[in-house]
């Protein structure tokens, strides 16, 4: 019995790279950058996206796919060009398909309310292309060189195959990559449509050899019925290979919830391996130790190997903010430059679902508050054309984020204006406020600039949000920006949130774990240097006056406190008073669960090797 929910899941990450990888080279063919491999890796997608739909049954998206296919065709023989509004079908038609796509991952099966008549509006314009110019003669394909002996290869796909089209078109494509494909027999459009009844021929060049033809020529569905194979002048016939060889599979995918179940499990054998290392600190056994250390290795090779699966690149979720971008530009009338770097940089996957929409408001935001109009841009001296740079890069322990644009920058003379008309500020403490107070009002909720509301952006909402979501996953986020100039947003993250070091304090005889990444230094409380201001208690620490909280609200009142642990974010410093220093310790960091809720100052709980549960710190909320 065939269990259709595995297909389904199966199509539906298929599917959802070929459709990222429309969206992406239909982008760069708009672009008029390397058109040609542009529309192939288009041609090609749309093509497996169509023969898979026709399997799977989805017959609203098989159409919509054909008729796109239809019009990938005319662009690949030059007989109609990449305009503007041409584009702006075509990605609409992806958005259809990513709607289809989500109804699919449901459990449902898409309809052609929508996409019927989008399918009518491409054949409109496919019959009105052709009716301007005739059809042209079967134009051969731009090939490389011809290297190496010449083999022609008779191949037939199972007539039983619900996907002859796609096994043809995989077929050639392998080919492709051993060799240089001379001709086919029928011509290749017409084998890649499945337009074929029985075999069909391929003349190869390739210094591959036989074998290497027989296997890629002997796959699912597909058989080889004969190759035959003629040196070039002067080259040598391949030498038989001796043995039959197997492709090996080289890649698998994996649920990934099984990987965080396994992630979980990792995260037991750490907790219980720092059990065991302080049962044998107490008992003292030789043998128990030496077995301990060699656990403790398998252990943290697991422990760094299981990290590595869970690491993606982030060109994930950076690839799709270049439609974002044109979207935004064109929305509102400007020419933007967006330009990404550091896309294979990899962060831990659970972060890099919270990341994607902090980071697309912020280049909304980059394209609808930073880069000025055309004109505007012109009368000030700069490009027409807008610049906006994604960049991402490791800095020792951290992921460093930037989005930066050339725009208008931001006016802290209007940020004080604007705080003040808001009450944000009175006007005595706006007078004295430093730029970088000035704009970390944009952070503030309800506090914006815009005083018209768009569609875009505007409502006074989303800046606020977006500093919580990027703290919530311990990273800090700066806004650097010069009037005339530009932005730039920097966002500083771990590369992963389960598994840190932290220094075990005690305040008032209970434990807490400080990340250690916030902490300067330990240092003893002189009482002579402990200062009130108003409410507050202040201490003088080498020549800085710094903010010193005892958490008595945490952790109820101690006697002793008298030493200090310096801890810094995002630039400022506190320190907190504790009883004494345990030392460091890498531990696993488990969120807080729902019954307990969210507890300012505590960003989750952990357990040591003695079994008891230790709040984390949360240093953003304390600094």
């Amino acid at each position: 019995m065939i269990d259709e929910d595995v297909y389904r899941k199966l199509f539906v990450e298929e599917s959802r790279e070929n459709h990222e990888n429309i969206v992406r080279s239909l982008l760069l063919l708009e672009s008029g950058e390397d058109q040609q491999t542009a529309i192939d890796e288009i041609f090609r997608s749309a093509h497996t996206l169509k023969g898979m739909s026709a399997s799977m049954g989805f017959d609203a998206m098989e159409h919509l796919c054909h008729s796109m296919e239809d019009v990938f065709s005319l662009i690949r023989s030059g007989r109609c060009e990449v305009t503007v509004p041409l584009t702006d079908l075509l990605l609409t038609c992806t958005d259809a398909i990513e709607v289809m796509l989500d109804e699919i991952e449901a459990g449902g099966r898409p309809s052609d309310e929508v996409s019927g008549s989008l399918v009518q509006d491409l054949r409109a314009f496919t019959d009105e292309e052709v009716s301007h110019e005739p059809p042209p003669l079967h134009p051969t394909p731009d090939s490389e060189p011809a290297s190496g002996p010449v083999y022609t290869l008779s191949v037939a796909i199972d007539p039983a195959s619900a996907m002859k089209d796609v096994r043809a078109m995989l077929l050639l494509q392998n080919l492709d990559e051993i060799g240089t494909v001379l001709g086919t027999t029928p011509a290749r459009d017409l084998i890649e449509d499945g337009k074929f009844d029985g075999p069909f021929e391929i003349r190869i060049a390739s210094e591959a050899g036989e074998d290497a033809l027989r296997t890629v020529a002997s796959g699912p569905e597909t058989s080889l019925l004969s190759l035959s194979g003629v040196p070039e002048p002067g080259h040598p016939a391949p030498e038989p290979a001796r043995g039959e060889k197997s492709r090996e599979i080289k890649n698998i995918r994996v649920d990934i919830q099984r990987l965080d179940q396994m992630m979980n499990l990792v995260e037991d054998l750490v907790i219980n391996r720092g059990r065991l290392e302080q049962i044998a600190r107490k008992h003292g056994i030789k043998e128990f130790d030496e077995a301990l250390s060699m656990i403790g290795r398998s252990v943290s090779d697991l422990q760094n190997l299981m990290m590595g699966i869970r690491m993606m690149p982030l060109d994930r979720i950076f690839n799709r903010f270049p439609r974002v971008v044109r979207d935004v530009a064109a929305h509102d009338g400007k020419e933007v430059e967006f330009t990404i770097e550091g896309g294979e940089t990899e962060l831990d996957r659970g972060m890099m679902d919270g990341l994607s929409d902090p980071l697309l408001h912020i280049v909304r935001n980059a394209v609808n508050h930073g880069i000025e109009l055309p004109e505007v841009r012109e009368a000030a001296g700069k490009p027409r054309k807008g610049s906006i740079r994604l960049a991402a890069r490791r800095d020792r322990d951290n992921v460093i984020i930037e989005v930066a644009d050339d725009g208008a920058g931001i006016d802290p003379e209007r940020l004080r204006e604007k705080a003040v008309r808001q009450g944000t500020m009175t006007p005595e403490a706006a007078a004295v406020a430093t730029d970088e107070d000035l704009i970390n009002l944009l952070f503030e909720p309800g506090f914006s600039t815009t005083e018209a509301i768009t569609d875009i952006s505007g409502r006074g909402v989303g800046l606020d949000v977006v500093r919580k979501t990027i703290e919530s996953l311990k990273g800090t986020i700066e806004v650097e920006s010069e009037p005339g100039r530009g932005t730039v947003f920097e966002l500083m993250l771990p590369p992963t949130m389960a598994i840190i070091d932290v220094m075990m304090v005690q305040i008032n005889a209970r434990r807490c774990a400080i990340p250690i990444t916030n902490v300067v230094e330990v240092a003893l409380a002189r009482p002579e240097a402990i200062h009130r201001i108003g409410d507050a208690e202040t201490i003088l620490l080498r020549d800085e006056i710094l903010p010193m909280y005892r958490l008595e609200d945490m952790f109820g009142l101690s006697q002793r406190c008298d030493t200090l642990v310096v801890l810094q974010n995002s630039g400022r410093k506190c320190c907190i008073a504790v009883d004494t220093v345990d030392g460091q310790q890498e531990v696993v960091v488990k969120p807080l669960s729902r019954l307990a809720g969210s507890c300012r100052g505590i960003s989750g709980i952990t357990i040591p090797g003695d079994g008891e549960v230790v709040p984390v710190l949360d240093v953003n909320t304390i600094v």
